[in-house]
């Protein structure tokens, strides 16, 4: 009988034990600078600038 390799749970890649993973960008899927584990919406440094300059020029 053949061994089957265990499937990792979606999101986790093959990498290093001890590194961490970063979480997508929620609005163009680029790393950002949180982990995976963060809750809410996570945002990349660029798109965060963006988010930041729409809000304070909305007003």
């Amino acid at each position: 009988m053949k061994e089957t390799a265990a499937k990792k749970p979606a999101g986790q890649a093959d990498r290093p034990a001890g590194e961490v993973a970063y979480a997508e960008c929620v609005l163009c899927r680029r790393p950002t600078e949180y982990p995976e584990t963060v809750k809410g919406a996570t945002l990349c440094p660029v798109c965060e600038w963006q988010e930041a300059q729409r809000n304070a020029c909305s007003g």
